[in-house]
């Protein structure tokens, strides 16, 4: 199993702990001063607060296996599986004894614990307990599969590309173009400056200094 599908799987398993926990799981009746007869019923979080919290439990294990690294993920599983307990004990501590949360749902209901018909349960404990085994499958699973997954911690930095050193080919053509640039390159014109001394003598002897 990969992780991603595990997280899933959790996170899937939570949001379905919390739906089998929203409906009724008991219905009864009582007597009270002003009606001889109330319909009594209790939900699956109010009888089994346990349900509600490994819910709650496993998204939180789900997100957990996402983002942690090797040693957390165990942990989260670890907890995963321990939720998925905690809502099979709470459903079946109700399918075992469905009269304590009955008469607390009575008490809060009408103020009276008396029950006037015999407590009924629901399918949707069964479900609660379908859905904490698979919570426990699936965290033990992921257990013996996360050898496998890719750590989401570790830092993949790639190095830059080292600047590509001159090849002797380039050196060489740079050498030549030194050299085939004379000294009195264009824009120098050094060479041909004429010193004024010399101009005054050629003149003196009837010569064109510039000529030559």
């Amino acid at each position: 199993m990969t992780r991603t599908r595990t997280v899933l799987a959790l996170l899937v398993l939570g949001a379905l702990a919390f739906g089998t926990g929203s409906p009724t799981w008991v219905t009864t009746t009582i007597a009270t001063a002003l009606e001889p007869e109330v319909a009594v019923a209790a939900s699956g979080t109010s009888a089994a607060p346990g349900v509600g919290a490994g819910a709650l439990v496993l998204l939180a294990a789900g997100i957990a296996c996402a983002l942690t690294g090797r040693v957390a993920r165990y942990v989260a599983l670890a907890v995963a599986a321990a939720a998925g307990v905690l809502v099979v004990a709470g459903a079946l501590a109700v399918v075992g004894d469905p009269v304590p949360a009955a008469t607390a749902a009575a008490s809060a209901a009408g103020g009276v614990t008396d029950l006037t018909s015999p407590v009924e349960l629901t399918a949707w404990p069964w479900a609660a307990v379908a859905t904490g085994s698979l919570a426990v499958v699936v965290a033990v699973w992921g257990a013996v599969a996360a050898r496998g997954w890719a750590a989401t911690s570790g830092r993949h930095e790639r190095a830059g590309a080292a600047p590509a050193a001159p090849s002797a080919a380039d050196g060489g053509a740079a050498v030549a173009g030194s050299a085939a640039e004379p000294d009195g390159g264009p824009g120098d014109e050094s060479g041909d400056e004429i010193d004024p001394h010399d101009a005054w003598d050629a003149l003196s002897r009837g010569d064109d200094p510039t000529r030559g």
